[in-house]
C-alpha cells in the first residue's frame, strides 16, 4: 500500500468518525477511533490501520520518529486545510482530531515496537544457533578423531608414541582450547565482570608457554618463548587472558609455515605491557588485518575451527582495559600484540 493510499484511508476514517458522532449514537464512533485513553483502541478500525502502518514502516527501514512524524504530518495538512477553506475547528471536532491522532500514534509505535522486539529476538536465535551449530560440529569431529585413536591404540596395533597417539594428542588439545575458548566467550557475552588479579608477569607467561608447548609439539613447528622481566606486573582477570594469550598461540599454530617458529614475546614500553605472538604464516592478503577480529571469520584454506577465536580474544582483552592489533609483515607473517597497562607497582 503506497503511503498516499494509506492517509487517505486515515483521512476517511476521521471523516466517519465525525460523521457517526452527528448521528444519535454518538459512541458508535469509538467503534472507528477507538475510546478515550486508548484502551482497547488496537479493535477500532484506525488502530488496525495505525498498526499495519507502523509494521510497515519498520518494514521500509523507517526509525519510531518517523512514525509518530507521519501522524504529525497528517494533523498539520488537516489543520491548513481548515485554515485555507475558512473552516475553523468546533471545540467537539478538535477532541475527536486529537482522541483519533492520539489512539493512531499509540497503535503505530506499539505494534513498530512490537515487530522490531520480534525481528531482534529472530537475529538473534539466528546467531545462536549458528554458533551452537558449528561448536556441535567441532566438538564432534575432536571426540571422534579421538575415539579412533584410542580404538587402534586398545587394539594393539600402534602405540601411544606413534602417529597415532599424536592425533589423540591433538584432538585432546583441540578439545581443551574449544572449552576454554567457550568458557571465555560465555563470562564477556553474559557481561561478568572481570575477577582482576595482581599477575607476574614472568610467571603468567610461563604458565602459557608450559600449556602451549605440547600445541606446538604436535603441530610440528617451533615455540620460542624469551626470558621475561621479573619486575613486571598487570592487573587481569588471569582466566580471560589466560584465553586470549592462548586464542593467538593457537592461531598462530595453525597456520604458521611448516618447520617455522612462532615467538611468544612479553616486555614493557612505558607505562604498557606489550604481548607479542609472532608466526611465520607468510602475510596476510591485502584487506585481511581489518576484518580477522570479526565473528566467523577464516582467512586460510584451514577451515577447522569456529572462526571465533580472535573474536573472543578480542573482547578478552578489552575486559581487562586494553587493546589488541595485528601488524603484517609482507612475505614472512603477522605479530598480534596485546597491549594491556602497567602495573605501577
Amino acid at each position: 500500500m503506497s503511503r498516499n493510499d494509506d492517509s487517505q484511508i486515515k483521512v476517511e476514517q476521521l471523516i466517519k468518525t465525525l460523521r457517526v458522532e452527528q448521528t444519535p449514537e454518538p459512541l458508535r464512533s469509538r467503534e472507528v477511533s477507538g475510546p478515550s485513553g486508548g484502551e482497547g483502541s488496537v479493535l477500532s478500525e484506525i488502530g488496525a490501520t495505525a498498526a499495519r502502518h507502523g509494521r510497515e514502516l519498520l518494514q521500509h527501514g523507517c526509525t519510531v520518529d518517523q512514525v509518530v512524524h507521519d501522524y504529525g504530518d497528517l494533523c498539520q495538512a488537516i489543520t491548513d486545510l481548515a485554515y485555507e477553506q475558512d473552516a475553523p475547528f468546533e471545540v467537539d471536532e478538535f477532541r475527536t482530531l486529537n482522541r483519533c491522532l492520539d489512539n493512531a500514534i499509540a497503535n503505530s509505535v506499539t505494534a513498530f515496537a512490537h515487530q522490531r522486539d520480534l525481528l531482534l529476538e529472530d537475529a538473534r536465535v539466528h546467531a545462536l544457533n549458528e554458533r551452537l551449530g558449528f561448536l556441535a560440529h567441532e566438538l564432534r569431529n575432536l571426540i571422534q578423531n579421538a575415539t579412533l585413536a584410542v580404538t587402534a591404540i586398545k587394539a594393539g596395533n600402534v602405540g601411544l608414541a606413534g602417529a597415532t597417539g599424536a592425533v589423540l594428542d591433538r584432538s585432546l588439545i583441540g578439545l581443551r582450547n574449544l572449552v576454554d575458548r567457550s568458557l571465555a566467550d560465555v563470562r564477556v557475552t553474559a557481561g561478568m565482570p572481570p575477577r582482576r588479579e595482581l599477575l607476574s608477569l614472568a610467571q603468567f607467561i610461563g604458565e602459557v608457554r608450559i600449556s602451549a608447548s605440547l600445541e606446538a609439539q604436535a603441530r610440528g613447528c617451533g615455540f620460542d618463548v624469551p626470558a621475561v622481566d621479573p619486575g613486571l606486573a598487570v592487573e587481569a582477570d588471569r582466566d580471560l587472558l589466560f584465553s586470549a594469550v592462548g586464542n593467538l598461540l593457537q592461531n598462530a599454530f595453525k597456520f604458521t609455515e611448516p618447520h617455522t617458529e612462532v615467538l611468544l614475546h612479553a616486555h614493557a614500553t612505558g607505562d604498557r605491557i606489550l604481548i607479542d605472538v609472532e608466526d611465520n604464516c607468510g602475510g596476510l592478503p591485502p584487506g585481511d588485518a581489518e576484518k580477522m577480529f570479526l565473528p566467523f571469520t577464516q582467512g586460510s584454506t584451514d577451515k577447522s575451527g569456529l572462526g571465533l577465536g580472535l573474536a573472543i580474544c578480542r573482547r578478552s582483552v578489552e575486559a581487562n582495559g586494553g587493546v589488541i592489533s595485528v601488524r603484517n609483515v609482507p612475505g614472512s607473517g603477522c605479530v598480534f600484540t596485546i597491549e594491556l597497562p602497567r602495573h605501577a607497582g
